[in-house]
């Protein structure tokens, strides 16, 4: 066998290599790509009223990461009474709010809303809880709790504002890493939603009373579908699906199925057919030129 021959061969080879790697990466999906859209981490100084000590009470908030909650009795909106733990099962959205604010309070709970709305259209009625409660105990009764819900034109039957007395909310104040003090504008606290896995377990920090929806929605999305399920049900391969194929597009404010990745997958798998039948062609060539 001359050595321009083996030449030409070897040069096929490494052609076909090439081809390979290149199918290889169209196929693997982008770095990030679940995340795309989203903005810096900011965590929403500009709630933070000045009788707190900002960082403090950040660091404070952030070391409740991983904090399983007690189960504490709560009262909801018509007076009847609720444990904490009738929620686990599925993640909860938890915000800590004081009824008679007039700022910060009312604008995160209207904010709130809309990104609540926007995820009851990825992961259905069932998906997740929200609770809403009140940490201003001789205000926020049962009663106010519900006047404060019809304000915000909120009616969820998966949303929940509730009430409790002083020491179930300083308990659960501190479990959630809540920090919040009297003012003489009524609390200093940090505007914070907290979000909680299936368990009870906290799992992840929201701050600012505008934050953009991804900074709530990525992380529920894992909660939601990010469990993994036995290979062989096809509600498991599903849920995969749509936790990388569910992106948030920033031009609409709104979530969108991206079908690019079945795209990318077909062109991968169209480039491999005709790398298989090159591979073939090579195969016999070499065979009858030996």
């Amino acid at each position: 066998m001359d050595r321009i021959g083996t030449n030409k061969r070897r040069g096929k080879w490494q052609r076909v290599g090439s081809l390979v790697l290149s199918t290889l990466f169209l196929c693997l999906p982008r770095a990030g790509a679940a995340t795309e859209g989203m903005a810096g981490h900011d965590p929403g100084a500009e709630h933070m009223a000045g009788g707190i000590d900002r960082k403090a009470a950040l660091a404070y908030s952030q070391a409740a990461i991983g904090h399983p909650l007690g189960d504490y009795r709560l009262i909801d909106s018509d007076g009847n009474p609720v444990q904490l733990a009738d929620f686990r099962g599925r993640p909860l959205i938890l915000s800590l709010v004081y009824t008679s604010c007039h700022h910060v309070c009312p604008m995160l709970t209207t904010h709130l809303k809309g990104v609540v709305e926007m995820a009851r259209d990825l992961f259905g009625e069932e998906g997740f809880t929200v609770a809403t409660i009140g940490f201003d105990t001789p205000v926020d009764t049962p009663r106010r709790m519900a006047e404060f819900a019809h304000a915000r034109g909120i009616d969820d039957p998966g949303w929940h504002f509730l009430s409790a007395d002083a020491e179930t909310i300083r308990r659960l104040a501190a479990d959630t890493g809540f920090l919040y003090q009297p003012s003489p504008r009524g609390f200093d606290h940090l505007a914070q939603i907290t979000l909680v896995d299936a368990r009870g377990v906290v799992h992840q920090q929201v701050y600012g009373a505008d934050f953009e929806p991804p900074r709530l929605i990525e992380p529920l999305k894992e909660l939601v579908y990010g469990t993994p399920s036995r290979a062989t049900e096809p509600s498991g391969w599903l849920n995969r699906v749509r936790l990388f194929c569910t992106l948030y597009d920033p031009a609409s404010g709104r979530y969108r199925f991206d079908y690019s990745i079945f795209i990318g997958i077909l062109v991968g798998l169209m480039s491999l057919g005709a790398i298989a039948v090159f591979i073939f062609r090579s195969w016999r060539e070499t065979r009858g030129s030996a």
